[in-house]
């Protein structure tokens, strides 16, 4: 790998050498580099691009990297990867995409996960998106995440857009089974003509399955955002859904919900807030010497926190 590999996979998993574990990095839509462990194995699909990833019951705390990265201008990767959690593990899975494009064509990766947790498993799954580049062609990331969770499973999830992709669909589905937990982070920035939708879809089958997604998002400049959630709940249950951004220049941000009760016992909520920096935020920071940009980055810094 050059520098740039390096780089990208810096920042998208904290990778600068390679990782204790298991791990499968991918660069321009090939795998270059993969180790399995006694307790994960990681085999490559046949017939369509991808690989599954396979932990054994009752593994604990060992951690999965599997990071994708991008330097090619003009070519389009997809990839369908597929978990399949043994009964009682608890796994750490490190994903991500980095795009470099010092081009004129577009760059896109189109990444489908699918997450089958077995009774009782636990994951937490961490993905970070990224673009770089001086050329005029595109950073276009379509993450979908789709999740099984049975009987006591719980799956948590950190996604975050740091900064450079100019466009991102990112879809999130759910389907959760009895006493599951299906807890979601979401931090998106957005500058320029940049775009990002988002959308939500879970559906809560099974007796006291829950669900809590927070999403925090920055649109600045021209840029723009879509939060949409869709959520079931189909028997006893509960959720809570947060939106908050913030809006900088001339950025948009809509929120759509869409909460179903199909049960007398579902409890679900859903919050939505959007506006701009308030006044006395910037005030109060620029008393302690910060310019006026300087507080609005602070701002906005510990809002994505």
């Amino acid at each position: 790998m050059d520098n740039i590999d390096k780089e990208l996979l810096k920042e998208i998993a904290s990778l600068e050498k390679a990782p204790e574990g298991a791990y499968n990095i991918r660069k321009n839509g090939q795998g270059i580099e993969r180790k399995v462990t006694e307790n994960i194995n990681i085999v490559t699909k046949e017939g369509v691009s991808g690989i599954d990833i396979y932990v054994k019951e009752n593994t604990k705390f060992d951690i999965v990297h599997i990071p994708v990265i991008i330097t090619e201008s003009g070519l389009t990767d997809v990839v369908y990867n597929d978990f399949h959690i043994g009964e009682n593990a608890n796994v750490i899975i490190i994903a991500g995409c980095g795009i470099h494009n010092d081009h004129e064509k577009d760059s896109r990766h189109d990444g489908i996960h699918r997450f089958f947790l077995e009774k009782n498993a636990k994951v937490r799954y961490i993905e970070k998106h990224y673009g770089e580049g001086k050329g005029t062609g595109k950073k276009i990331l379509n993450p979908v995440t789709e999740v099984y969770l049975k009987e006591g499973a719980n799956l948590e999830m950190e996604s975050t857009q740091i900064k450079g992709v100019d466009s991102t669909i990112r879809v999130t589905k759910g389907e959760l089974g009895k006493d599951t937990n299906f807890v979601v982070t979401e931090k998106i920035l957005t500058h320029g003509k940049q775009y990002a939708e988002t959308e939500f879809d879970v559906n809560l089958n099974g007796e006291n399955a829950s669900t809590h997604v927070t999403s925090r998002s920055v649109a600045t400049e021209k840029s723009k955002q879509k939060f949409i959630s869709k959520i079931y709940g189909n028997t006893k249950c509960y959720a809570h859904v947060e939106c908050d951004s913030i809006i900088k220049d001339e950025g948009k941000v809509q929120a759509i919900p869409e909460i179903t009760a199909n049960d007398i016992d579902a409890n679900l909520i859903h919050e939505a807030a959007i506006g701009k920096i308030a006044g006395e935020q910037l005030m109060k920071l620029m008393t302690l010497g910060l310019s006026e940009k300087e507080a609005e980055e602070a701002i906005i810094n510990g809002f994505l926190k």
